[in-house]
């Protein structure tokens, strides 16, 4: 009874410091994602998904404020052709976004689409409310109640462009939740890129849904800030031959949680999700991620690397469900990490659940240090130890990387790599 009555108020003190925007098309899903969550409560280390991780400061009632992190660092993709769309601290930025206009696509703001009958408005809090079974997502679901903000994207064809959303942290104690919802027609076909740490506590919602035959690539680079807290959630749901494609690059954050629940809904879908990270010192980096196979010849890679040391942890618990009828399933999973000192730690939880009997499934998890062979074949060779530890890394690393399809986008971000381990040795 007395877990019961702290987490009731925690709960209570959380949504106390929130106000829900309760105007327009989303005000129903909004209402009854705050039922959710109220019948739910928040995530405590008792649960078994956060087990490995404490949720009190991403659910405590005011964030824990943050040092903002200055760097002469160029921004990422800027020699990209892109659309940027950019939010600071959680508020639209008119003046440093680019016009909300691309061929194929319609853009708006979540805080602005305002009409009585939205295409969103079947789409909006759909997907997180499907990904709480059979593992509940609460921080998801108090995004969907209290978003201030986002952007709807509607893809009816091949968009010109990719999406930049930018999201820039200027005050140390913001607090934000933005909400994105994206919708791509049957054939459609969108690449949107994420930039930036976007405050000091951070929670996102991302819900995609793939219509047949539609493509969607998905590439984020999170914020250097050494303080900030971040939890994020991707939503998705694969239609038939449609593709999904989501990498992650993380570097630095006391918090960060990346949440990936993926519905295989459709024959002949191909869902990739994976990401890279590097930690240094007091930080906690968790993937989590869900794949369902629910249709006939699906085939889903999950595909995490991490570089940690002194005193960093990392977390990776994936999961493959592959339901009944779902025959011909493809699921591969690997999870690894390269640890630096002994005082940092790799926790994962590979888990494969099955009840179809015609499928390939796999997961691996390994941890260990850096190759000492090879350290001293590049030592003998005059690599100074720092610049031959950054190599392995870089190579170790690769795989996750190499899942990213478009080259000059996985170049820069191995560019980004580069740098900040030679920032790292300076």
């Amino acid at each position: 009874m007395a877990a019961v009555a702290e987490t009731t108020s925690a709960l209570d003190a959380r949504l106390a410091g929130l106000t829900m925007p309760v105007d327009g098309w989303s005000e129903a899903a909004r209402k009854y994602a705050l039922m959710r969550v109220q019948a739910a409560g928040l995530p405590v280390r008792r649960d078994e998904y956060w087990k490995y991780t404490r949720p009190d400061t991403l659910t405590q009632a005011v964030a824990v404020p943050a040092a903002l992190f200055h760097n002469a660092e160029g921004a990422l993709f800027d020699d990209v052709d892109r659309l940027k769309i950019v939010f600071v601290d959680g508020v639209f930025d008119a003046d440093a976004s680019d016009d909300l206009t691309l061929t194929g696509v319609t853009i708006e703001r979540l805080a602005t689409a305002d009409a009585d009958i939205h295409w969103a408005r079947d789409l909006y809090g759909v997907l997180e409310a499907r990904g709480q079974n059979p593992v509940a997502r609460p921080l998801a679901t108090l995004n969907t109640a209290f978003a201030s903000d986002g952007v709807l994207i509607h893809v009816t064809g091949l968009a010109s462009k990719p999406i930049n959303l930018i999201y820039l942290h200027k005050s140390e104690t913001s607090d934000v939740m933005l909400h994105n919802v994206i919708k791509l027609d049957a054939g459609a076909n969108l690449t949107v890129l994420e930039t930036g740490p976007a405050a000091a506590r951070f929670n996102k919602v991302m819900e995609v849904d793939i219509a047949d035959g539609a493509a969607f690539h998905h590439i984020r680079a999170q914020g250097r800030d050494h303080e900030r807290r971040a939890v994020t959630h991707v939503f998705a749901r694969l239609g038939t031959e449609s593709t999904f494609k989501s990498f992650t690059l993380t570097a630095n954050g006391v918090m960060t949680r990346n949440e990936c629940v993926i519905e295989l809904t459709g024959d002949d879908a191909k869902a990739t999700v994976g990401g890279a990270c590097v930690g240094d010192g007091d930080f906690h980096h968790d993937d989590t991620v869900f794949v369902t196979h629910d249709a006939v010849n699906c085939e889903s890679r999950q595909v995490f690397k991490k570089v940690l040391r002194n005193g960093a942890t990392g977390v990776f618990q994936g999961k493959i469900l592959v339901k009944a009828g779902a025959q011909k399933t493809d699921g591969y999973q690997i999870s690894q990490s390269l640890l630096l000192d002994e005082d940092s730690q790799f926790l994962a939880k590979p888990e494969l659940e099955i009840y179809a009997d015609d499928v390939i499934c796999s997961h691996g998890s390994t941890s260990g240090a850096i190759d000492e062979t090879a350290l001293f074949y590049l030592r003998s060779r005059g690599v100074p130890a720092a610049v031959a530890t950054d190599l392995l890394t870089l190579s170790f690393l690769a795989e996750a990387v190499e899942e990213i399809e478009d080259e000059d986008l996985r170049e820069d971000i191995n560019a980004l790599l580069q740098s900040w381990l030679e920032r790292r040795r300076s």
